[in-house]
């Protein structure tokens, strides 16, 4: 993604497709992370075959008849500096897909929850790309590891992605979604740039929380926010951040 914005081709999607569209994807992306985990396991997997794995995965989306709408990636193209991004957190899809978007103009890791690393061969994946892992138990601790590990990445040139969200939601709920990407960002003197997700097309799984239902009929929507640079406490900064991305959830929702 080099341009501005991403939007799915029109394409004919066949009814079986369309009406079992998991059938179709999970076999694609299972042998996509068994490919991906045996390189990464023997440190053979970079930077470059997670964007383009990540890629792999949004065409994996789009043969089922899920439609991406991708906007104002030249709000983080344009900045030289490392940044923090900070999103809210939806689903699945988020994780998998925003690599091929920003790993392509940066580096990136993500702030993750430790089970992900619990995972039978998803662990190495995502061990590769030196996450900054948090146990979600003692929260001190949390941002304690987020601030030091967090400026420590941004130093060396790696931009991180933040939810702050505990968990995934349909919805922004502005009393769940704490400052951590603002302090963060005012600490290592980077810009935060906020994106708005809308990715329900990946649903909650009932047995296995991270794999459910696939519905093509949700439009999967990115946007990215202007840089904001932070000064004083970072109050109105962070509101900047939530009235960016509850403004677009709510338009998307109308």
């Amino acid at each position: 993604m080099h341009e501005n914005s991403y939007r799915s081709p029109l394409s004919k999607i066949s009814w079986f497709k369309r009406k079992f569209p998991g059938s179709v994807f999970y076999p694609l992306m299972a042998h996509c992370i068994l490919k991906a985990a045996r390189a990464a396991k023997s440190g053979r997997y970079t930077g470059n075959d997670w964007a383009a794995d990540s890629r792999k995965m949004l065409k994996f989306l789009e043969c089922v008849g899920v439609n991406f709408d991708v906007e104002n990636l030249s709000h983080f193209q344009d900045v030289k500096l490392p940044c923090v991004f900070v999103a809210n957190h939806m689903s699945t899809l988020e994780t998998f897909i925003l690599p091929c978007v920003i790993q392509s103009h940066r580096n990136i890791t993500f702030v993750i929850k430790d089970s992900l690393l619990k995972y039978p061969v998803f662990k190495h994946i995502m061990k590769s790309r030196n996450p900054i892992v948090v146990g979600r138990v003692n929260p001190r601790e949390d941002f304690k590891k987020v601030m030091k590990e967090g400026k420590q990445r941004l130093e060396q040139g790696t931009s991180v992605v933040i939810f702050p969200q505990t968990t995934r939601s349909d919805y922004l709920d502005e009393k769940k979604f704490n400052s951590i990407g603002i302090k963060l960002a005012k600490n290592a003197k980077v810009p935060v740039i906020p994106i708005a997700l809308k990715t329900d097309a990946w649903g909650v799984g009932r047995i296995v929380k991270d794999f459910g239902e696939i519905d093509p009929s949700k439009k999967v929507m990115f946007s990215f926010g202007a840089p904001i640079y932070i000064s004083g406490n970072g109050k109105s900064e962070h509101k900047q951040v939530i009235d960016f991305i509850s403004g677009k959830l709510d338009s998307w929702q109308d």
